[in-house]
């Protein structure tokens, strides 16, 4: 058997990205699921770039503030205690807009794991 207690402010933020991202999967010993803690500031979004995936299944639940997601069809307004379950080959951007009051919490976790999954999405092409 096997368990593990993360402090999640333990683990450093990854660098270069857009908001402080905290990967969480390794720390934890997960080989089937990645698992981030996100915190995004007015004007920051979540993931690198607006994308979708082939094989992974992803969910972003919020901790705190609102999260926004846009996809090419609408915008929605995930609030603190919600889940937003996003499927494979669906383009999305999570973002905090900027005229947002605090900071979103966000835990997302994507299944299986895959680091070549995603793809870049061009909502005006």
């Amino acid at each position: 058997m096997g368990y593990r207690v993360v402090d999640t402010d333990a683990v450093e933020p990854a660098p270069d990205r857009p908001c402080e991202q905290r990967a969480l999967s390794e720390a934890a010993g997960l080989t089937q699921m990645a698992v981030n803690r996100f915190v995004a500031e007015p004007g920051e979004q979540i993931p690198l770039a607006y994308h979708y995936h082939d094989e992974q299944e992803e969910v972003f639940y919020v901790l705190s503030g609102t999260l926004h997601v846009e996809t090419p069809e609408e915008t929605y307004t995930v609030e603190a205690d919600q889940l937003f379950a996003v499927e494979p080959g669906s383009p999305q951007r999570a973002f905090n807009p900027e005229e947002a009051e605090e900071p979103v919490a966000v835990v997302a976790v994507g299944a299986p794991p895959a680091a070549d999954d995603a793809h870049a999405y061009d909502p005006d092409a």
